[in-house]
């Protein structure tokens, strides 16, 4: 669909499109949450899995991390994606379940033995080090998590002319996740 922008069915669908695609390509997005003492923190991590259907994303992460700490404080986060070629940005605001244990090894066994050093280093990630190479990388799968975000509101802007916009709100007393979706001035 060459005009995917002129209807907001075709700008959901490209949404949802864009996101798997991102998932399958292992695209790095942004990711916003909040600290235990109310600080905005952004960082770039990389999109797992993108579902349409159950309305979820999933990113993978240390137990050791400082977002962990924030999500348990507030378990809100936001995820942030440009694409260039579309001239497409996408928010989601989510709600993020950490997974962890029996849960997610079936993903841990899925991730490269290279990428596997990602999780399970010490110090922990974030702690001060006496020089640039005092810390250990291990693979640890006790400290593998996986964050399931739930989304809960989409916000797609296309820079296109004219600029469109378009957000969509998952209905929280549905029962079969319909969304609402609106029109918004770009």
């Amino acid at each position: 669909m060459n005009d995917w922008f002129t209807t907001i069915d075709g700008i959901a669908t490209r949404v949802w499109g864009r996101l798997v695609q991102a998932a399958n390509e292992r695209a790095l997005i942004g990711f916003a949450t909040v600290s235990p003492t109310g600080d905005p923190e952004a960082r770039t991590v990389v999109l797992r899995a993108a579902d349409r259907d159950a309305g979820v994303l999933e990113v993978y992460t240390d137990l050791q991390s400082d977002k962990i700490t924030s999500l348990r404080a507030h378990s809100q986060a936001s995820v942030l994606l440009w694409d260039e070629d579309l001239k497409l940005q996408i928010r989601a605001k989510c709600t993020v379940t950490i997974q962890t244990g029996a849960d997610v090894m079936d993903r841990w066994g899925d991730i490269p033995d290279h990428s596997r050093l990602s999780y399970g280093i010490t110090p922990p990630p974030g702690q001060i080090i006496a020089h640039s190479k005092a810390y250990t990388k291990a693979p640890d799968p006790e400290v593998f998590a996986v964050l399931s975000c739930t989304v809960t509101h989409l916000d797609a802007v296309h820079l296109g002319r004219p600029h469109r916009r378009a957000a969509f709100t998952r209905d929280p007393a549905s029962n079969k996740g319909e969304w609402t979706a609106n029109w918004l001035a770009p």
